[in-house]
């Protein structure tokens, strides 16, 4: 397995979602929010499969009460907030963003490639109206997860809804929905390439051939796929979610302290991606951990807020 970084259980979901509101001088935003309890939340896990990411060991620790976004924010929703604050974004700023080579609009000009990922290309004028750069206009769905985004960006977000993002605690605890040491939000049965595809990851060789089993070549809509038991959407797959803090490898060993390196500075990620696929990037689990800098931003990433 290459370590590189890259929903209702059958029983049935009974949680009733709360409506929140965003009241701003150009917008008004309506949005559900669950509740989630307080009390002793498991983070980690004791079967880690990428140990250099320091998935384990399994813990707890005792957390409050709060509300969690039952999806990630939209496009639509980060629309409003621009209309309302004229927010201009890292990506903007910088002129251009990373992008997926497959997803590159017909008419998009020669790119540079990542070395050692070079499916990720940098496209100039790519940012979270023109997702995939110039020419991509149709990619721009409201109800999708927004992307683009920054971990800067998102905190910006976070400070006009009156929300923040999640801790790497409150975001387990919330995405196990009471189930416990489980894999995944809806327990432990594996995605595959054929018959079961509760979320939207990659099905096939990646990154040559996504056979979309699941309905999706790139993001599905926020709110798709089945709910966990707290009534959140794609905890899992779909995009990766923004922390609120860093990402920290804590091991002594050569890898470790190289892996620390690389790492210096990151913020964390959770929940995995459309890009991820099990022979390479095993991450769409509740446990598994990335990180990226606080400026990145490509076409996977989004994130939820919480309220206190």
């Amino acid at each position: 397995m290459n370590n590189k970084s890259c929903c209702n259980p059958r029983g049935g979901h009974s949680a009733v979602p709360a409506t929140a509101q965003i009241t701003a001088k150009n917008a008004v935003i309506t949005f559900d929010v669950a509740d989630i309890p307080g009390g002793v939340a498991t983070v980690g896990t004791n079967r880690p499969l990428i140990p250099i990411d320091e998935e384990s060991p399994y813990r707890t620790q005792e957390i409050q009460p709060f509300q969690m976004m039952t999806t990630t924010v939209t496009n639509e929703m980060f629309a409003a907030f621009v209309a309302d604050t004229g927010f201009i974004t890292e990506a903007e700023r910088l002129g251009w963003s990373f992008v997926f080579y497959k997803h590159l609009a017909e008419s998009s000009q020669p790119t540079q490639a990542v070395v050692g990922s070079q499916w990720w290309r940098k496209v100039e004028g790519a940012n979270w109206r023109l997702i995939n750069g110039p020419g991509s206009e149709a990619d721009y769905l409201p109800d999708h997860p927004v992307v683009q985004v920054s971990w800067n960006d998102a905190m910006a977000f976070a400070d006009w809804a009156g929300g923040r993002l999640p801790t790497e605690a409150e975001w387990e605890h919330a995405a196990r929905g009471g189930l416990g040491d489980v894999m995944f939000p809806w327990g432990n049965r594996e995605p595959d390439d054929s018959d079961y595809q509760p979320c939207n990851i990659w099905q096939g060789e990646f990154p040559k051939s996504n056979a979309c089993a699941d309905g999706y070549d790139a993001t599905a809509p926020a709110r798709s796929f089945d709910c966990n038991n707290y009534g959140l959407y794609n905890m899992c797959g779909n995009v990766w979610e923004w922390s609120s803090g860093r990402i920290k490898i804590t091991g002594r060993s050569k890898e470790s302290r190289q892996y620390a390196k690389h790492y210096k500075g990151c913020k964390l990620l959770k929940g995995g991606s459309y890009l991820c696929h099990k022979s390479y990037c095993f991450r769409y689990r509740i446990a598994a951990r990335s990180g990226t800098t606080p400026d990145s931003t490509t076409t996977h990433q989004g994130f939820r807020l919480v309220f206190s």
